[in-house]
């Protein structure tokens, strides 16, 4: 990991919605509805659910989840015209590993 990585990924968490989005992802069993149609998270969680969760706009979370996404925070898996999204562990053990040396 690099320092510009670094910078990216701390100006990403440096948001309250966009940190508990990451919480919510840890176990997305336990924060968001079963799927509809994959009936499981192995792709992560849909991004209309986490829209509803953060009752927030559409435009609003899509660019939380793009840049989420642009930093490697996230991974967007897409099945048709709907985007998943699921924590990248190992960059984000990378991170942490990163800061606290």
């Amino acid at each position: 990991m690099d320092l510009k990585l670094a910078t990216q990924i701390g100006k990403c968490l440096s948001n309250q919605t966009r940190m508990q989005i990451m919480e919510w992802l840890k176990e997305p069993e336990r924060n968001f509805p079963p799927h509809e149609t994959l009936k499981h998270f192995n792709d992560g969680v849909c991004a209309s659910y986490i829209q509803d969760k953060t009752k927030m706009s559409q435009s609003t979370i899509s660019t939380y989840l793009t840049n989420m996404e642009k930093c490697g925070l996230l991974v967007m898996t897409r099945h048709g015209k709907w985007s998943y999204f699921k924590r990248n562990e190992k960059l984000i053990k990378a991170y942490t590993k990163y800061i606290i040396k």
